[in-house]
């Protein structure tokens, strides 16, 4: 039965019992001692302060442990996905490229081919383009700050996913709720900020299934804040995942993650972006199949129409 467990999870249980006894017998130990020799003061009060930081190196020693434990599990499973994400459309282009070399294929055939194999393109690119990306915005270099419209940059992410994703302009719709002739203003690094929006649009769209429809909501928060919603009807994130789902290469397990491919880098592309113009990003749903809404909150400017940035 023991063999049947993943070697990974394995460690983390040996490792997790070892940190256990370890501190019991810690405990056990300086209990007699304590019952033993009572009586010297000065002892007492050495033989405590030892203790103390034993216990606390083994509990720091078996934290660390076991967080590189899941770091690696976390490395394993992005590698597994980028090969896929990687290997599936390279696979299919070359299907088809062989195809046409051999075979002689009508030209309403080869139009459709030709479409496929730019749609596998575009995944291949995209799949780059994130691993690149997250790879940048996890640095610690400091963001642009150039003036963004936030709306037109919404608007900008909308059109290119109705693009990218096939889906009617009513699947996807944008509600404005800024102050009548006011703009949000975000001041940063422009191809940042889109490659947080699109993250969250693409996120919505690839879990939201067959019934894909999406909300965007731009609101004025109290202060020089905005905030950026997107709501789905999709397949919703259990309570206990809410923060996670923001990590480096997490990615939720279960059935749906193993069906619906990715990276887990998408998220936390979109975190270290909203951290580094000084805002935040949070994941809220009522549960398994009620959808979800992700927030992205920001400093912002608010301009009314027609003023210069």
């Amino acid at each position: 039965m023991w063999m049947l467990i993943p070697s990974r999870r394995r460690q983390t249980i040996f490792f997790s019992i070892l940190g256990i006894l370890l501190v019991t017998l810690a405990v056990a130990l300086n209990i007699g001692w304590v019952l033993l020799n009572w009586r010297t003061g000065i002892l007492f009060v050495f033989g405590i302060i030892f203790f103390l930081l034993l216990i606390a190196g083994m509990v720091f020693n078996t934290i660390f442990l076991l967080r590189e434990i899941r770091k690696n599990e976390q490395h394993d499973a992005f590698l597994n996905a980028v090969t896929h994400e990687l290997k599936t459309p390279v696979a299919s282009i070359r299907l088809y490229l062989e195809t046409l070399d051999r075979r002689e294929i009508p030209a309403p055939k080869r139009q459709e081919f030709y479409r496929i194999m730019l749609d596998d393109t575009d995944r291949l690119l995209g799949t780059i383009e994130q691993v690149l990306e997250a790879s940048r915005v996890g640095g610690r270099g400091g963001r642009g700050n150039q003036p963004v419209p936030l709306l037109d940059l919404v608007n900008d992410c909308a059109s290119m996913a109705r693009l990218r994703h096939h889906i009617e302009d009513e699947r996807l719709r944008i509600e404005r709720r800024l102050p009548t002739g006011d703009t949000a203003i975000v001041r940063g690094d422009p191809q940042e900020l889109k490659s947080a929006v699109s993250n969250l649009l693409d996120n919505a769209i690839k879990y939201s299934g067959n019934s894909i429809k999406v909300t965007l909501e731009l609101e004025r928060l109290d202060g020089n804040r905005v905030a950026l919603r997107v709501r789905d009807q999709g397949i919703g994130i259990p309570p206990a995942e809410l923060k996670r789902i923001f990590g480096r290469f997490y990615r939720i397990p279960g059935v749906i993650s193993q069906k619906i491919k990715g990276t887990g880098l998408g998220l936390f592309i979109v975190r270290s972006v909203a951290r580094k113009h000084g805002g935040r990003v949070y994941a809220e749903s009522p549960g398994a199949g009620l959808g979800s809404t992700f927030t992205l909150e920001l400093q912002s400017e608010f301009q009314a129409k027609g003023a210069s940035a």
